[in-house]
């Protein structure tokens, strides 16, 4: 069946203080693939210190001072991802609401805004309609954002590279070809971009095999200084072996804690309760990678369902807080209200991630 990371209705200065979320320096569907062999450190090893729901003590608390309540914000904002800059915060989503990315803008993380859209041309490769999961990042004076979209040469899902002078953009996307297109594997999707704590940039993907029965995996790859190609080889860090994972894993992540590499993930069924987040360790950006949740990190619960697509954000007093999309319980897989968007604390109990939930 084809995948869809959105639902089937409706269908990231030198002179600015910019914090790129997913830094390793302090710093995350539906498919009917088969689970493909075990990646490069994986293993049985646990020592995840137990999963949580997805609200923790009613969804509410404090963050940056101010109280919230989840969902932070209440309209469909699938595959989030967070960047901040000065004291502006941008969160960017999935297609929605007529825009290709949607943006919204806060101040306090409590409060968000909706903003114009950041991508409103595509690049000249892609046919429109599919636009997924982008996250952007800092590169010296601008911002370069990575997408996902339909590509016309291949058929696939693909992975594209736009580049802004604004953090709400427009980002314009010039190239003549996706930038990471694993055709042969089903396509590539959910890009997350990376700065090392030596300077260094790397971009982590998911293959798309669950749209044509390949075998699915994440995978990660060294960028160029200026994140306009990639250097290397791309390496496969996991897959889906955990039976709570079903079908597929996805949504990369990788984050740093302590010195320590930890790659989030979701995985199963995005359109259902049985889609959760996990978590995996790596000895390097570019692993191996051992995955540490037996169970999930973060489940459903009676008032957030199938939570995932994670992204990690620390605050300015270390403390972390993980962003997510979940369905209402009542409306899983429809458009209203749709995949809204949470934030719980993270905490790290042993130097492991926990989702603590809100006082």
């Amino acid at each position: 069946m084809r995948h869809k990371r959105r639902s089937e209705f409706q269908w990231f200065r030198p002179v600015i203080t910019v914090t790129a979320i997913t830094v390793l320096a302090a710093g995350c569907q539906s498919g009917g693939s088969q689970p493909g062999p075990p990646a490069p450190g994986a293993s049985d090893a646990s020592g995840a210190p137990g999963s949580a729901s997805a609200s923790g003590s009613g969804g509410s608390g404090t963050v940056l001072g101010q109280p919230y309540r989840n969902p932070v914000y209440d309209g469909d904002f699938p595959d989030p991802a967070v960047l901040r800059v000065g004291a502006q915060y941008y969160a960017y989503a999935t297609q929605g609401n007529g825009s290709n990315i949607q943006v919204l803008t806060s101040t306090d993380l409590a409060h968000w805004n909706p903003a114009p859209d950041a991508l409103p041309d595509l690049g000249s490769w892609a046919s429109g309609g599919n636009t997924w999961a982008p996250e952007v990042l800092a590169v010296g004076t601008e911002y370069v954002m990575f997408y996902v979209e339909h590509d016309q040469k291949s058929g696939k899902q693909c992975i594209g590279r736009a580049v802004s002078a604004r953090p709400g953009g427009p980002f314009v996307d010039d190239r003549p070809a996706p930038l990471v297109c694993q055709a042969a594997l089903g396509g590539s999707i959910d890009p997350n971009p990376v700065r090392a704590a030596d300077g260094s940039l790397y971009l982590y993907w998911k293959n798309d095999g669950n749209c044509c029965g390949q075998p699915v995996r994440l995978w990660g790859q060294r960028l160029s200084a200026d994140a306009t190609s990639l250097r290397g080889k791309p390496v496969a860090l996991l897959s889906n072996t955990r039976s709570w994972q079903g079908s597929l894993i996805e949504a990369p992540e990788m984050v740093s804690h302590d010195g320590r590499y930890f790659l989030f993930y979701s995985a199963n069924d995005y359109a259902s309760d049985r889609y959760a987040v996990g978590y995996a360790s790596c000895q390097e950006p570019t692993g191996p990678c051992t995955d540490r949740s037996a169970e999930p990190l973060l489940a459903s619960d009676a008032v957030a369902a199938g939570p995932g697509h994670c992204f990690v954000l620390e605050l300015a007093d270390g403390s972390s807080v993980l962003f997510f999309h979940a369905w209402q319980p009542s409306a899983i897989g429809s458009s209203v209200p749709g995949r809204q968007l949470w934030l719980e604390p993270l905490s790290w109990p042993g130097g492991l991630p926990r989702v603590q939930p809100p006082a």
